[in-house]
């Protein structure tokens, strides 16, 4: 594997972006909803889906760029 550091660092840079982005959907999705937490199953935790929520945008991107760039 011969990944140059900036394309690694691009790829943390918009990784990092896009969990933000996907952590905001979810709350919009919530809050449009007019809950405070998706389920009870995690108490206090607003529930299963914002333990998720940044991979939801984050994992897919995360492959296709590895895939772009050479890293897989």
């Amino acid at each position: 594997m011969d990944v140059s550091p900036w394309h690694l660092l691009a790829i943390a840079a918009v990784l990092g972006v896009m969990g933000q982005l996907g952590d905001l959907t979810e709350s919009l999705f919530k809050r449009e909803a007019g809950v405070k937490d998706s389920s009870h199953l995690i108490p206090g935790h607003g529930g299963v889906l914002d333990r998720f929520d940044s991979l939801y945008f984050a994992i897919p991107l995360a492959a296709t760029l590895y895939r772009i760039f050479g890293v897989i």
